[in-house]
C-alpha cells in the first residue's frame, strides 16, 4: 500500500511541504519494524489469527500532518469498532474515498451489506460506483449517519494520540510505516487476534514475539 499512495502524493503539488525527507522527526524503531511486519500478516487472505470484521462498516477520515502539509488519514472499522482499513491520502475527494473503499474491499472479510459514512458526498458516489463494476453487492447501503460513526470517532483518538505523540511526518514512506505499526498495535489491544483477549497483556506481547520470532 505505501508505494501506491507515496505515487499519489508525488502527484500532487507541494508548495511549502518536504515530501522527500526520509524519515519522520520522530520514528519509534519499534513501529518501524513492527508495522510492515504485522500488517503483512494482516493483509495476508490466509491469515488464521485475526478475526474477521462484520458486515456493518464505519468510514470516516481525519487529518495527519506529513511534511508540513495536511493530508488525509482515511480508517473504516466495524460496527464492533475492530479495523478493517487505513490508506493516507493528499485529497478528500472521490477518487481517494474509491480507492479506500477498494483497498477496504480487497481483505478476506465479508462484503459490507452498510457503509455508515459522516455526510462526506465523496462516499455515496464512490459506493454507486463500485456497485455499478460489481465490487459492492447492488444491495449494500450508503447511509448518512453520523451518530452511529461515534465508534468510529473515539477510536481515531488512540491513532491521532500516537501521530500527535511523533510531532510530524517528514516523508509520506516514514508516515505510512509508522502509522501501520500504530494500527497493528491498536488492533492487538483491541483484541481483534483470535485466542488474544483485549485484556491479556502477556499474550498479546506472546503474540507480537511469534511475528518476530523471538523465543518467549
Amino acid at each position: 500500500m505505501c508505494s501506491l499512495v507515496s505515487a499519489i502524493f508525488a502527484d500532487v503539488p507541494r508548495p511549502g511541504g518536504d515530501y522527500d525527507r526520509a524519515e519522520p522527526l520522530h520514528r519509534p524503531r519499534h513501529d518501524l519494524a513492527l508495522g510492515p511486519a504485522l500488517c503483512a500478516s494482516f493483509e495476508s487472505a490466509n491469515s488464521s489469527y485475526l478475526r474477521r470484521p462484520n458486515r456493518s462498516w464505519r468510514v470516516d477520515e481525519t487529518y495527519v500532518k506529513v511534511g508540513g502539509r495536511w493530508a488525509y488519514l482515511y480508517r473504516a472499522v466495524d460496527s464492533a469498532g475492530e479495523t478493517i482499513e487505513f490508506m493516507l491520502s493528499p485529497n478528500r475527494d472521490l477518487t481517494a474515498a474509491k480507492l479506500f473503499l477498494r483497498f477496504a474491499l480487497s481483505g478476506a472479510g465479508p462484503r459490507p451489506r452498510v457503509i455508515n459514512v459522516d455526510g462526506h458526498p465523496a462516499y455515496a458516489s464512490a459506493v454507486a460506483e463500485l456497485k455499478h463494476t460489481g465490487e459492492l453487492a447492488r444491495r449494500c447501503r450508503c447511509r448518512t449517519a453520523p451518530y452511529l460513526n461515534n465508534i468510529i470517532e473515539q477510536d481515531h483518538r488512540f491513532i491521532k494520540k500516537r501521530i500527535t505523540a511523533s510531532l510530524e511526518f517528514r516523508s509520506v514512506e516514514g508516515a505510512c510505516r509508522t502509522i501501520k505499526g500504530y494500527e497493528a498495535m491498536h488492533a492487538i489491544r483491541k483484541g481483534q487476534i483470535r485466542w488474544v483477549a483485549r485484556d491479556d497483556a502477556v499474550a498479546q506481547c506472546q503474540f507480537v514475539h511469534s511475528i518476530f520470532g523471538v523465543a518467549a
